[in-house]
């Protein structure tokens, strides 16, 4: 069993920057691809940008490149998305996740593990 806490959400003006966190239970985080999805209300839960175990591999949304950075410390059990460049459309809350499968999907019903997510609001 494993629990996911987000943290570092919050109001931002737009271009601004915002470093979310989430730190994950157990002694096994080194076995999951990590991933950050977002939902703004009314749409559906996209995919952002996940991470292979060893942080080998990276993914990200074609909305975010060049803006957005994952990474993860296997050694503190967190993963991290650095969000530079903020805009007013990346307004959702954003969830951790969690897969025990090797490689990287986008699909959300894929991943094994969620956080409750965190609130970004990106101010006009």
């Amino acid at each position: 069993q494993v629990q996911l806490v987000e943290s570092g959400g919050g109001l931002v003006q737009a271009g601004g920057s915002l470093r979310l966190s989430c730190a994950a239970s157990g002694r096994t985080f080194s076995s999951y691809v990590m991933a950050w999805f977002r939902q703004a209300p009314g749409k559906e839960r996209d995919i952002v940008a996940a991470i292979t175990r060893s942080g080998g591999n990276t993914y990200y949304a074609d909305s975010v490149k060049g803006r957005f950075t994952i990474s993860r410390d296997n050694a503190k059990n967190t993963v991290y998305l650095q969000m530079n460049s903020l805009r007013p459309e990346d307004t959702a809350v954003y969830y951790c996740a969690a897969d025990r499968y090797v490689l990287i999907t986008t699909t959300p019903s894929t991943y094994d593990y969620w956080g409750q997510g965190t609130q970004v609001t990106v101010s006009s």
